[in-house]
């Protein structure tokens, strides 16, 4: 617990943000973030499609505190729907609403995302708007319902860990979803705390949406989900066609491409850009395992259960000699 909340920290300090920006990818942030401009993305995607799996991208980016700044977010995910065309990329799109200035002016952020959606749209692209936190998620629904009235390529994440997560699984259930546990600190009022409460009801909204429901992006790690899923559809006579196993870029690659092997669809989530820091806190928040996974190559086992500290400690160090 200590060290989830350590990298949540760190993975909200704008100063720390900015100093990692200064160094590009490093610190092992390089295995699980797939480039800093969109040509390292292409070329990153372009293997993996090679290997049987498809992409969702998401441009990073953090603090956005500005009408130019979601602009700019926005400029940028519309290169990445024209270079999936263009290089024929098996792929889609992940974006957050708050890289889109859903924290400056919701008109603004609605504006930004259903052009987005609109040329998205036209290229057959799928859009996929990421769940942020508790606060943004009422928010968040309500755009892409907004926005699903008009373009039926527009869908969203259900977080398990949440209370109200069954209310909106069946409120959304015309919709295409990822479904995923949440990696964000939530109050124990809105959120389940216990691993246990968490999977257990991320079983129930797979099984109610691979029932009830349109596509569905099962997202997670976890061997023990996955094995169930695969039961579960045998036994329900579920194509293979109407779901996809999705996992982060970088993490366990051996089980992605064995699910490939097996026959079932698998999405790498790739995230790109120069905004890494925050991202990269993130997954080492969710389980600080993941310290090891990204690092192996280079540290040893002792110095990664500190890397993420010094690393923070590093960086604002180094920006604050700056002044």
């Amino acid at each position: 617990m200590f060290l989830r909340n350590v990298f949540m920290q760190f993975s909200e300090n704008p100063m720390l943000n900015k100093a990692a920006q200064q160094y590009g990818l490093k610190l092992g942030a390089q295995h699980v973030v797939a480039g800093t401009n969109l040509e390292e993305v292409v070329a990153t995607i372009q293997s993996l499609n090679a290997s049987g799996i498809e992409a969702t991208i998401d441009h990073l980016g953090e603090f956005v505190t500005t009408e130019q700044e979601a602009t700019q977010a926005k400029e940028a995910i519309l290169e990445v729907i024209h270079a999936i065309t263009s290089h024929d990329l098996q792929a889609h799109i992940s974006l957050k609403l708050s890289q889109l200035g859903l924290d400056i002016d919701i008109d603004l952020c609605y504006d930004n995302v259903r052009e987005i959606v609109e040329l998205a749209y036209e290229h057959n692209i799928f859009i996929n708007v990421d769940m942020e936190n508790y606060d943004r998620a009422q928010a968040t629904f309500d755009i892409v319902k907004e926005l699903h009235k008009v373009f039926p390529n527009v869908g969203t994440v259900i977080q398990s860990y949440l209370h109200r997560a069954k209310d909106d699984i069946e409120d959304l259930k015309d919709f295409r979803l990822r479904l995923v546990k949440g990696a964000y600190k939530e109050d124990a009022s809105v959120a389940y705390q216990r691993k246990l409460d968490i999977d257990i009801q991320l079983l129930e909204l797979i099984e109610y949406h691979l029932l009830h429901g349109q596509f569905t992006s099962i997202a997670t790690h976890d061997h023990n989900i996955i094995e169930h899923v695969k039961r579960f559809v045998e036994e329900h006579h579920i194509p293979r066609e109407q779901f996809e196993f999705q996992m982060l870029y970088g993490f366990r690659t051996d089980l992605q491409q064995a699910l490939v092997t097996e026959g079932y669809r698998v999405c790498a989530y790739v995230p790109f850009g120069k905004d890494w820091y925050g991202y990269f806190m993130r997954r080492l928040a969710e389980r600080p395992q993941n310290i090891s996974l990204v690092t192996k190559q280079v540290f040893t086992k002792k110095t990664n259960t500190v890397l993420a500290v010094a690393a923070g400690a590093f960086l604002l160090g180094r920006l604050t000699r700056k002044k």
